[in-house]
């Protein structure tokens, strides 16, 4: 379910089509979908009559659970579940919570995800006693429900600040091990993309390592660094890192913090994506503008058009490159991380942008 606003980056359908992966990543199966169109949501989200129509079309396709493309409101999410009766509803960050949650593997990785998890807890956590509301307001019903909430709010709290100390830990682990590295003067270059671009495909592939490589959104929560010999002999450390979305919640790219720093101590960013995709622009727009809030989009980088194996035979790679608005000096590599087709062209372009240093050209998307 999603509102469609004006100036809105995605096409809606494309939206939609995308949080239906993410649902069926995290376990569910999609019967529908309701789009609609307003300036902006409610205090329900959608408008009365439109309440009315999922609420039907739940019952029609027994659903027991309605996900909308958006982070709600506490008050938002609330008033849509009374209004559904007894459906669950989710909003899109818990959605990629869920499915964070289901991939991280490592302690890193799960301190990370549940870090974001209580972050957006926090919030919502009156929703979760909105059952002792319907016993009446006044004296005898005020004290048991607050006490409740104000106990789970302190243990929240008291949670979120030891994940912090504990992801604290981890950064200043990271810093000595990249302070090693610099030490050593070996250059690390970051992979970085859209969810299921090809990045652990292509570090495998450059790296001869055996890193899970899958199909699916988010295979890979844990940054992976391996060493890469270059034609010129020399060495680097190649890491890939988290994958990124449309609308990632801000929450879950904090607590990635510590991962996402690796990002900043890259010689070159390898800006990995999926040439085939509908909506491959977008996606470059997406990862080029997290690069930019985390600061890191002056870092010389490439950028790797992935899975051109794919692509019709007859595919004119000018076109297929055009939307990108590559200039003279910006460098770039077609690639199949599968086959390994063009990839010692993009080890070459590495090797050059790694000899040039921080005045090779960044790629805007």
């Amino acid at each position: 379910m999603s509102i469609k606003r004006k100036k809105a980056l995605w096409r809606i359908e494309d939206s939609v089509a995308e949080l239906g992966e993410l649902a069926g990543s995290a376990g569910a199966r999609v019967v529908g979908t309701i789009i609609q169109r307003l300036e902006k949501p409610t205090n329900v989200y959608v408008g009365k009559g439109k309440v009315d129509d999922i609420k039907q079309q739940a019952a029609d396709m027994k659903a027991d659970t309605v996900i909308c493309d958006d982070e709600l409101t506490p008050t938002q999410q609330r008033n849509l579940e009374n209004a559904l009766g007894d459906r669950k509803v989710l909003d899109r960050t818990a959605l990629i919570l869920d499915v964070f949650a289901s991939r991280a593997q490592t302690r890193e990785g799960r301190l990370q995800v549940e870090l974001a998890q209580h972050e957006y807890l926090l919030p919502r956590l009156a929703g979760q006693w909105s059952h002792l509301e319907r016993l009446g307001g006044g004296i005898g019903t005020r004290g048991p429900g607050e006490t409740q909430i104000e106990t789970d709010r302190r243990l929240v709290r008291n949670r979120i600040q030891r994940l912090k100390r504990s992801l604290q830990d981890v950064r200043r682990h990271r810093q000595l091990h990249r302070a090693r590295r610099n030490t050593n003067s070996v250059p690390v270059v970051s992979l970085v993309g859209y969810t299921n671009a090809g990045k652990s495909t292509l570090l495998n592939t450059l790296t001869k390592a055996d890193v899970r490589a899958e199909n699916r959104l988010f295979s890979t929560l844990d940054p992976i660094t391996r060493r890469v010999t270059l034609p010129s002999g020399s060495s680097a450390l190649v890491t890939d890192t988290v994958g990124f979305i449309h609308k990632l919640p801000p929450a879950l790219v904090a607590a990635f913090r510590a991962t996402l720093e690796e990002i900043e101590e890259s010689s070159v960013v390898l800006h990995v994506l999926d040439a085939t995709h509908v909506n491959a622009v977008e996606q470059s727009r997406v990862v080029e503008s997290i690069l930019k809030d985390m600061r890191v989009d002056r870092l010389p980088r490439i950028l790797v058009m992935n899975k051109v194996d794919l692509l019709p035979e007859d595919a004119d790679l000018q076109e297929v490159a055009a939307p990108f608005n590559l200039g003279p000096g910006d460098r770039s590599a077609f690639i199949s991380a599968m086959t390994g087709l063009g990839t010692s062209k993009l080890l070459t372009e590495l090797d050059e942008a790694l000899a040039v240093g921080p005045a090779a050209s960044a790629v805007t998307g």
